[in-house]
Order: structure tokens, then sequence, then C-alpha cells
């Protein structure tokens, strides 16, 4: 499933259904593999991990926010974390697909808090997917 934050970007338009239908989307297509993998992998534990260091990056922008462009490559650094993840099959390939589709679309502060925000979204529903159970 392709991600894309932006509606418009040159409007600063997020896509109307990032933080709904396309975080409920992938948070379901996330949870199958963990799914068909009998727990093995995507546990929220693991997924939550990520997020955190999310939260991280985001407190850290907000106390220092003229140091964006020094933070962006420990940013991009997730892709090797998700890949080591993968690896170790602590998470799927479409979770590390995931983190590397939408590291690749962060250049900005409002492309960061974009992907904060689905993340967030996303971190919703997966907890509705797992304590569902289906």
């Amino acid at each position: 499933m392709e991600i894309s934050f932006w509606k418009d970007k040159s409007k600063m338009q997020l896509d109307i259904e990032l933080f709904s239908t396309k975080a409920q989307k992938l948070a379901e297509e996330i949870y199958k593999d963990q799914k068909q993998s009998k727990g093995k992998v995507n546990k929220p534990t693991q997924i939550r991990k990520f997020y955190d260091e999310i939260l991280k990056f985001d407190s850290i922008i907000k106390s220092k926010p003229d140091d964006f462009e020094k933070l962006l490559p420990y940013l991009k650094m997730l892709n090797a974390k998700a890949a080591y993840a993968l690896g170790r099959k602590l998470v799927s390939k479409k979770f590390k697909d995931f983190i590397f589709a939408s590291s690749a679309q962060i250049n900005t502060k409002e492309d960061f808090d974009a992907f904060k925000n689905f993340f967030e979204a996303f971190m919703g529903f997966y907890k509705y997917y797992d304590e569902k159970g289906q």
C-alpha cells in the first residue's frame, strides 16, 4: 500500500483520508502479518518502539526547531532500524516498507509532522486490531 502524506504539498494540504481510511487500512494489513506469523512479527511492543522513537524526535524538534536539518539524518536512520528488525524477524516486510516509504517523504518539519500524526493514527488502529484479535 502506497502512502502519500500530501494531497497538494505546495498548498500544504494533507491527504484527506490519511489519518482515517489509509491509517486504518495499513494497520489492518500489518496486523494480518502478525496473525499469519502467529504473533512472531509486528508485536505491539515492537511497533511501539518505532513510534516512541518518533515521539522522541518530535520532542527534540519542538525544543530546537532550528536543528531540524541536523536531526534529519538520524530520522532517516529509522530505515536501518527497520531493516535490522526485519532481519531479526521482529517486523514484517510491510512494516519495513512503511517505514522506508514514510522516511523517503520526510524532508521538512511539516513532512515530519504529517508522518508523526499518521503514525499516531496507525497506532490507534493497530491497537484496535490487536485488542479485537481479528
